[in-house]
């Protein structure tokens, strides 16, 4: 996979998703909803910030495509299910959308202790 393109495509969804919020949901969305919301673009944006990091660090061959593979996927599971629910959650209001928001959050801690164990090794 390309993850250069797919952690820029990424970022722009979250510039996207985050105006969405703060322009197009700015008076459907209650204080806690609003809160979970931004929360859920805050951490989209990091991670796809990680994903675009993690890519170039592979292209300029420091470290190894199949690792950056495996650290990329985790850290996209991570914007899925993490932000992906906490989004859902914000504009659903079903709270039973939390249940899934810990297996992102374990998605991304996998991801960048992958990314330390390997470069623990290179660098």
């Amino acid at each position: 996979m390309n993850w250069s393109a797919t952690g820029a495509v990424l970022l722009a969804l979250a510039v996207i998703l985050g105006a969405f919020g703060a322009h197009g949901l700015q008076n459907r969305l209650d204080d806690y909803a609003r809160g979970v919301y931004e929360k859920a673009v805050f951490y989209h944006f990091l991670h796809a910030m990680g994903i675009l990091v993690v890519a170039v660090l592979s292209r300029t061959g420091t470290f190894p495509q199949e690792a950056a593979d495996m650290v990329c996927w985790c850290l996209l599971a991570g914007i899925v299910l993490f932000s992906g629910s906490l989004y859902a959650l914000a504009v659903t209001g079903n709270r039973s959308l939390g249940m899934i928001t810990p297996l992102g959050g374990l998605a991304f801690i996998l991801g960048w202790v992958l990314l330390a164990w390997r470069l623990r090794r290179i660098i």
